[in-house]
């Protein structure tokens, strides 16, 4: 396939590595539709170890995931409420919403309440990273714990980009800086909090 339009379409290969190199384990760099993310498996309590330990991150700091659609939201949240459909209904920006009762992902990605923050991804390649997945993904800042979240892919630093098992290539050319996502707690009582 030729690069020169690397960052309209995706490259099938890269897609796959990407793919394989999670269901083995290990952790990938890669585009999402907000800033560039750490990701692994949501489910595999290893490779989420391995996440914590490149960002020198305390366990105790819960990451957030992606999910490639509303099914799978569904299959990822124990009971979704309503005013989280409407909520993502309403949105215009990328939006990741703190659910309780989240199930078949690894403890530690957990806040200590047992909650988890999840956002359905509207980006094609973390979207299809998800689906060929089958299930939800790690998203959390590609920078260590405390430093600058980079905007873009040229401002992650080479720590990162060389404490992972795989780089995505797709995108990695953009110049336009990306910001990370609003963040809203849904309470058990389904009062609604903006975290940011």
């Amino acid at each position: 396939m030729d690069h020169i339009n690397q960052d309209l379409r995706y490259d099938e290969a890269d897609l796959k590595e990407a793919v394989k190199v999670m269901k083995e384990g290990g952790i990938i760099l890669y585009p999402t539709d907000t800033v560039w993310g750490i990701g692994c498996d949501a489910a595999n309590e290893e490779a989420v170890r391995k996440i914590y330990e490149l960002k020198k991150r305390e366990d105790s700091k819960s990451m957030l995931v992606l999910v490639g659609s509303e099914g799978m939201l569904q299959r990822t949240v124990k009971d979704v409420p309503e005013i989280a459909w409407q909520l993502i209904e309403a949105a215009v920006n990328p939006m990741t919403i703190i659910y309780d009762h989240p199930i078949g992902v690894a403890e530690s990605l957990k806040a200590e309440d047992g909650s988890l923050g999840i956002r359905i991804t509207s980006e094609k390649f973390s979207r299809m990273l998800c689906e060929r997945m089958r299930g939800p993904i790690v998203s959390t800042s590609a920078n260590v714990s405390g430093k600058p979240t980079p905007m873009t892919f040229a401002e992650i630093s080479s720590e990162i980009k060389n404490g992972v098992d795989y780089v995505c290539r797709f995108r990695q050319k953009e110049k336009a800086s990306s910001k990370p996502s609003n963040i809203i707690k849904i309470t058990r009582e389904n009062i609604v909090k903006v975290i940011r």
